[in-house]
């Protein structure tokens, strides 16, 4: 008998695959935003102003419509797990990792998510268990991170200095990791639409971001940031947030958490393009190494191009 995971991967149309390319190419534009961004506005600030703008124009796109407030009112403790852990932890920990690497390089740590989707989907699911696929899957998965990791892993081993600190890489894994854990926890809002599922989790990731700015970043001593600052954020807000959080949901109703998370095969090669044409980022071979092995485990994961009996049990 089929699971539910897998029942759930044949719905996989030509459209759901079409918002998703639309979605990974969005939110490849997301990483490029707060490159942007991060250099003039403090992280925890940026979260806030990304997060708090998103939910504002989510709120005057409702205008009340879908049962948005009565959802706030019964659901608040859903809403505010899932910003947590959807919104407020994975960017707070992006945009710190990004402060000392590259879009391109963050995009590629934060493409584990769907290895991370798969580890947790197997401890908190009954119906989600690893299969030699999806273990084989992981594996690469976890190789390419390891070879992205590894050399400033070892230069901190060795006492060498690093071009990049060790924990600017560590942060976008972690975020995939809580990125993970809300795609499994996300299935609880297949009842809503997703405009609400998206307004709601802003709405309460914006609560819980606001003290933790006033008083880490103190934005009023702020000096006002150029113009192009001002735009990364609108771009980040609006786009890469507040309409990109309508397709996620969407898709996740559709097509399951862990299709979904497939996205974030398609983020990397958008964000490197983005900062090699307007940031001049370049990435060294163990970068492309590592997504390569990355892009690997996330094919066999999918299991759509490798239907060849190779992997029994998915």
């Amino acid at each position: 008998m089929a699971s539910p995971a897998n029942s759930i991967s044949t719905q996989m149309t030509l459209r759901l695959w079409a918002l998703l390319a639309l979605l990974g190419l969005i939110w490849g534009g997301s990483f490029f935003f707060a490159r942007v961004a991060v250099a003039h506005v403090p992280p925890f600030t940026l979260v806030f102003m990304r997060l708090s703008l998103a939910a504002l124009a989510l709120h005057f796109y409702l205008l009340g419509r879908h049962g948005i407030y009565q959802a706030l009112a019964e659901r608040w403790r859903e809403f505010l797990l899932m910003g947590l852990i959807n919104n407020a932890i994975p960017h707070a920990f992006i945009f710190l990792g990004q402060t000392h690497i590259g879009a391109g390089l963050a995009a590629i740590l934060n493409a584990t998510t769907p290895i991370w989707t798969v580890v947790i989907a197997n401890v908190a699911t009954e119906d989600e268990k690893l299969s030699v696929a999806k273990f084989s899957g992981c594996l690469l998965g976890l190789a390419g991170t390891i070879v992205l990791i590894g050399p400033s892993a070892a230069a901190g081993l060795f006492g060498t200095a690093g071009d990049v600190p060790l924990w600017a890489l560590v942060l976008p894994v972690l975020a995939a990791g809580s990125y993970g854990l809300s795609g499994s926890y996300g299935k609880r809002f297949r009842d809503l639409a997703p405009p609400v599922t998206a307004a709601g989790q802003l709405t309460a990731s914006t609560l819980v971001m606001l003290p933790v700015a006033v008083l880490v970043d103190t934005p009023w001593a702020m000096p006002m940031p150029p113009l192009t600052t001002v735009l990364a954020i609108l771009g980040l807000a609006l786009v890469s947030t507040a309409y990109a959080y309508i397709l996620f949901f969407r898709i996740m109703a559709e097509a399951g958490a862990t299709n979904t998370s497939l996205v974030t095969l398609l983020v990397p090669p958008s964000a490197i393009l983005l900062g090699y044409l307007f940031l001049g980022e370049t990435l060294q071979a163990t970068d492309l190494a590592g997504m390569l092995l990355i892009a690997a485990g996330l094919v066999v994961l999918d299991g759509r191009i490798l239907r060849l009996g190779i992997f029994p049990g998915r």
